[in-house]
C-alpha cells in the first residue's frame, strides 16, 4: 500500500537548481541540471549509480561548490550557516564505534549550540522514538546495522532540520528496519521537513515519494508524481534480450493489440503490454532464435525510466 502524501504546491520552493554543473577531473557528474523541489515534499532522485545523485546532495549541503549554475537552498545559496538547517544521512555509516548513542547525540547537539535540559530531553525523546532507549548507553560497536541506521537518523533529526538529504538511506537494511526508518522520516515530513532522497530503488521512490526526478548522466530527464510518470505504461513489463533486433520491426510489434510503448536500447527490447502471456509467445514466433532471454514483471517506475531515458536503473557505474 502506498504511503505517499499529496504533492505540495510548487509556489514555495525548498530547492531551486538551474544550469548546475560539476565535474570530477575528467568525469562530468552534473551537466546543466535544472529542477525545483517544493517545500514539504518527499522528493526522489531516481537514477543508476553514476547519474549524479550523490553529487547533487553534496552540493545542496554545501560540501562542494558547483563549477557552473545557480543553486538556492531554503531561499539562499549554500553556506556554513545554512548547514545548521539541513540534516544529511550519508550512504556510508559515520558513527564512532567507541561512543554510546547518548554520547553521539549529545556531541551532535553541542555542535549545533544545543545544551542543558532541553538537549537531554530531546535526546531521550529521540532515542525512545527510534527504539534505542534500552541501548542508549551501549557502545555503538555493539549495535546491529539497523540500530546504527536508526541512531544516524536520530542524529539527523536532533536539530529539527528544515531539509533532510538522504543518500541511499536503506542500503543493507532488512525490510523491518527499512519500514521503521521510513516511519520516522514520514513523521519528520508531517512535522514540516522537506525530504530529498537519492536512490536507485524503484519501490522506495514509488512508495514514499510524492514527486520524482529521473536523473541520467547528470541531467534531468523527467519529473513528476510517480503516477504521472507511470501513466503511459501497460500492466506487464517485458524485458527482452535480443542483440540482433531489427529496428525496422519495431513499428510492426508496437501495432500489436495490447502493446504500449516499445523501446530499443541494445541489447534490450522493452515493452509494456496488457498481457505478457499473449505477447511473449507471439514475440518468439516472430523472432525465431534471436531472443536470448526474457524477463516479465509488473510495470514500475523502472519501466518508465527506461522508456524515457533509454537506459536501465541497474546500470553499474561508479558514483560519487
Amino acid at each position: 500500500m502506498s504511503t505517499q502524501t499529496a504533492a505540495p504546491p510548487a509556489t514555495d520552493l525548498a530547492v531551486q537548481v538551474q544550469g548546475l554543473s560539476f565535474a570530477y577531473a575528467e568525469r562530468q557528474a552534473l551537466d546543466g541540471l535544472a529542477l525545483q523541489v517544493p517545500s514539504g515534499a518527499v522528493f526522489g532522485l531516481l537514477g543508476p549509480n553514476g547519474s549524479g545523485k550523490s553529487t547533487l546532495l553534496s552540493l545542496l549541503a554545501g560540501l562542494q561548490e558547483p563549477s557552473a549554475g545557480d543553486l538556492r537552498v531554503l531561499g539562499q545559496p549554500p553556506s556554513a550557516a545554512l548547514r545548521a538547517r539541513i540534516g544529511i544521512l550519508f550512504q556510508e555509516t559515520s558513527l564512532d564505534p567507541l561512543m554510546t548513542p547518548r554520547e553521539t547525540l549529545w556531541l551532535h547537539g553541542r555542535l549545533y549550540s544545543l545544551g542543558g535540559h532541553a538537549l537531554r530531553d530531546r535526546i531521550d525523546r529521540l532515542l525512545e522514538g527510534v527504539g534505542l532507549s534500552e541501548r542508549a548507553d551501549s557502545l555503538v560497536s555493539t549495535l546491529s546495522g539497523g540500530m546504527k541506521r536508526r541512531l544516524e537518523l536520530a542524529r539527523v533529526l536532533l536539530p529539527a532540520p528544515q531539509l533532510i538529504l538522504l543518500d541511499e538511506p536503506t542500503t543493507g537494511l532488512d525490510p523491518d528496519a527499512e519500514a521503521a526508518l521510513w516511519a520516522h522520516l514520514r513523521q519528520a515530513n508531517r512535522d514540516g521537513a522537506t525530504i530529498i532522497l537519492a536512490t536507485n530503488k524503484v519501490h522506495e521512490a514509488d512508495e514514499h515519494c510524492n514527486l520524482v526526478a529521473f536523473i541520467h548522466h547528470g541531467r534531468l530527464a523527467a519529473q513528476g508524481a510517480p503516477a504521472e510518470l507511470k501513466a503511459a505504461l501497460k500492466r506487464d513489463a517485458v524485458w527482452v534480450e535480443w542483440p540482433e533486433f531489427p529496428p525496422a520491426r519495431a513499428d510492426e510489434i508496437a501495432a500489436w493489440e495490447g502493446v504500449g510503448k516499445l523501446t530499443w536500447a541494445h541489447p534490450t527490447l522493452h515493452a509494456t503490454v496488457d498481457a505478457a502471456s499473449a505477447f511473449v509467445p507471439r514475440l518468439f514466433q516472430t523472432a525465431g532464435d534471436g531472443i536470448r532471454a526474457v524477463r516479465i514483471r509488473e510495470s514500475t517506475l523502472g519501466d518508465a525510466y527506461f522508456d524515457i531515458v533509454g537506459a536501465s536503473l541497474s546500470d553499474q557505474e561508479d558514483e560519487r
